[in-house]
């Protein structure tokens, strides 16, 4: 079977079901548990579906990309955590801010500073950083991921070389206190990797539903974290056992 024809006959599955496991999916067209993880990666790249921790979900419009349908989930509480990471930023600061929802929601906040410049992988976060003439921007280029707006690769990882910044404000797709940082995307998670070193201090904004998702590929233990920003719907196990681990919880 053509690649193309198993995408069509996941879509068909994930659309009617709404969710799907890699396992059944493996049954079902009779291939390997790996083809089925590398169709939903290059599936999810063309925002035809949204991968979760073992299979893939629906996403409402098949031709939105899964960043755009994120934006409106937690609205109000991802705008609260955006503006308690801009907080954090002090004048004449250099930040490193990524992909994600989250992370884009902080930028409005970040009007009032001065001296300040921007390094950032996003696409959207870019876009919304031109309409600040005060505010200095570095974008890095490389891959562009469609379905994330976001840029990574080799010539990412290249740029980030000769770059450091005080402060990294970085979205996250599953935060868990024992299994750590996770993502999904192995690309994106290795770039990720170099900007966790590109910073002095380390800043992860998530909200609530973050909290307990584990990814299939981990990017790091939540002790490399400084600062957790999130809302105050995150349960308190997990607040408490962050704290216990050292790393500050920043509830808005």
């Amino acid at each position: 079977m053509l690649s193309v024809e198993r995408h069509q006959q996941i879509l068909e599955q994930v659309l009617s079901r709404k969710s799907v496991r890699v396992n059944e999916l493996s049954d079902i067209l009779d291939v390997s548990v790996a083809t089925i993880r590398r169709d939903l990666s290059q599936m999810e790249e063309r925002g035809l579906i949204q991968r979760v921790h073992g299979g893939a979900i629906s996403i409402e419009d098949p031709e939105e990309p899964p960043i755009l349908h994120r934006k409106t989930k937690q609205s109000e509480a991802k705008h609260r955590i955006g503006s308690a990471a801009a907080d954090l930023v002090e004048d004449h600061e250099t930040i490193i801010i990524t992909s994600g929802t989250t992370t884009e929601a902080m930028v409005p906040y970040l009007t009032g500073k001065s001296g300040l410049t921007v390094i950032t992988n996003a696409l959207n976060v870019a876009n919304q950083l031109t309409r600040y003439h005060h505010i200095s921007v570095i974008v890095l280029g490389g891959w562009l991921r469609h379905s994330e707006f976001s840029i990574h690769g080799h010539l990412t990882d290249q740029a980030l070389q000769d770059l450091h910044a005080d402060k990294l404000f970085h979205g996250i797709f599953g935060l868990d206190p024992e299994f750590g940082l996770t993502g999904s995307d192995m690309q994106e998670v290795q770039t990720d990797r170099k900007i966790l070193n590109a910073a002095r201090y380390t800043i992860i904004l998530a909200d609530h539903t973050k909290f307990g998702v584990i990814g299939q590929i981990r990017l790091a233990p939540v002790e490399s974290v400084d600062t957790i920003v999130t809302d105050d719907q995150t349960p308190e196990h997990f607040v408490r056992a962050l704290r216990e681990k050292g790393v500050r919880v920043v509830q808005a």
